[in-house]
């Protein structure tokens, strides 16, 4: 399977999950998988919500942030990986003065 993401139309998002700010995404969604290259701006959150969909897997590729899941904070730079499981309750917060670039992917089973 190939996913052009060159091809995929990028939407703004203000104030994702009651966060704060906005975020840049191109999404690809299946049965199987969401993936998402997304960009959190300076100032930016996603809100804290329960992770129903599957695990969330979030790499970091440029910025500085910190996600929370189930209260525990963690330091998010590049090269750093965020995983919330199924179930769990979780934010993601820039934290820097540049935008935090993000991929995310979401398995389904």
């Amino acid at each position: 399977m190939r996913i052009n993401f060159n091809e995929i139309q990028a939407v703004t998002i203000p104030c994702m999950n009651n966060g704060t700010g906005t975020m840049t995404v191109k999404m690809y969604n299946d049965e199987n998988y969401r993936i998402v290259p997304a960009i959190i701006h300076s100032g930016g959150s996603i809100g804290t919500h329960v992770q129903n969909s599957g695990d969330d897997l979030n790499y970091i590729l440029s910025g500085t942030g910190k996600a929370i899941c189930n209260g525990i904070e963690e330091e998010l730079k590049p090269g750093v990986m965020h995983i919330c499981p199924k179930g769990s309750e979780h934010s993601i917060i820039n934290t820097g003065d540049d935008d935090l670039v993000i991929l995310t992917i979401v398995a389904a089973k």
